[in-house]
């Protein structure tokens, strides 16, 4: 986790490599050599904590993030490949699906949309949830509050993402989350929300407030 109380330069640092993992890491990466990646790497999480939640050895945690290292020192990273250029026609209309249900927070509607084993996280916090039962548990217990959000889309580093505004008591729309959606075919293979929006509103050009 980022302590964002520390050194300046540490976590301007921290937040840079949350972004260049995420980018890279899930578009590029196997499902696993990704999750040891986004833990281990981003996280912070010591290869034991990923083992017990990946339910593997320790061993198989630093060799799958051996691999995904090397995988994206050789990669070009300059074109991912679910970024919006590349993105079909039946993804784009999954995209407008998804804000439909998530502004009417439609679990039903949501549930269509997600795949199986759909993951979600919230940096900077060490949060991890798998499969779509989980996910959507999650949006109607700890998550409810964003019952009522606004979407707004835009994009991320060349990915498709959405500024999510919640409900402000004193009126109108305050900033929550940068959701950041990773598609596999037809359905949402990982929402990751990134909370610092104080830094990632301006840099992706959504506004400060909605009315």
């Amino acid at each position: 986790m980022i302590d964002l109380d520390g050194d300046p330069a540490e976590v301007a640092a921290a937040r840079d490599s949350i972004r260049l993992a995420f980018v890279s890491a899930l578009q590029r990466l196997p499902a696993k050599q990704r999750a040891t990646l986004v833990l281990c790497e981003v996280l912070h999480w010591s290869a034991a904590e990923a083992a017990e939640l990946l339910d593997t050895s320790v061993a198989s945690v630093n060799s799958a993030l051996q691999r995904a290292r090397a995988t994206l020192a050789d990669a070009d990273t300059g074109d991912p490949g679910t970024s919006m250029s590349r993105l079909t026609a039946e993804q784009r209309a999954l995209l407008d699906r998804y804000v439909d249900a998530f502004q009417r927070y439609d679990m039903d509607a949501l549930a269509e949309l997600l795949h199986e084993d759909a993951i979600q996280t919230m940096p900077p916090y060490a949060m991890w949830l798998q499969g779509r039962e989980t996910l959507l548990r999650f949006f109607t217990t700890l998550g409810a509050e964003c019952q009522g959000s606004r979407l707004r889309r835009g994009v991320a580093n060349g990915c498709p993402a959405f500024a999510q505004y919640r409900v402000d008591p004193d009126g109108g729309f305050r900033p929550w989350a940068l959701q950041v959606l990773e598609l596999d075919g037809d359905r949402v293979a990982a929402i990751h929300s990134f909370l610092d929006t104080d830094d990632a509103f301006p840099r992706f050009g959504f506004p400060p407030h909605l009315p």
